[in-house]
């Protein structure tokens, strides 16, 4: 565990593990339906993880994905890819990109914002962004 960081524990926070695993399952079939190859999911090092990374006609792109229940008072899965959220991807990235060697490689940043049930079980909406940050 990282400094800062909680440890999610009961219902609630595997509830919301099992929330991300899917709208991560849902982002990445999407992702292969629209033509992009799949590189990796859930890419980890010491700065951080990025979700998805896949290949757009030779573009690498790595996307955020996020989930919010429908009607949530917290907001859409959208607003949750914040300036910091941004900041931090595009760091991860940055050791990815170093790690395999493709310093001067192009790379877009897209959202997956995904819209689940209010039981957070089922994917009632993908609203894919290219270029969202």
């Amino acid at each position: 565990m990282h400094r800062g960081q909680q440890m999610r524990t009961g219902a609630r926070g595997d509830q919301r593990m099992l929330s991300g695993r899917i709208a991560e399952s849902a982002a990445a079939v999407w992702l292969e339906e629209q033509g992009y190859y799949l590189l990796q999911r859930n890419w980890r090092c010491r700065q951080g993880e990025l979700d998805l990374i896949a290949e757009d006609n030779g573009m690498l792109v790595v996307v955020e994905v996020r989930s919010a229940r429908a009607g949530s008072r917290f907001g859409t899965a959208a607003e949750a890819v914040n300036t910091r959220k941004q900041q931090k991807v595009r760091l991860v990235a940055a050791v990815y990109m170093q790690q395999m060697g493709w310093s001067s490689r192009n790379i877009r940043f897209d959202a997956a914002a995904i819209t689940l049930d209010a039981s957070g079980s089922k994917v009632e909406d993908i609203l894919y962004i290219k270029d969202a940050f």
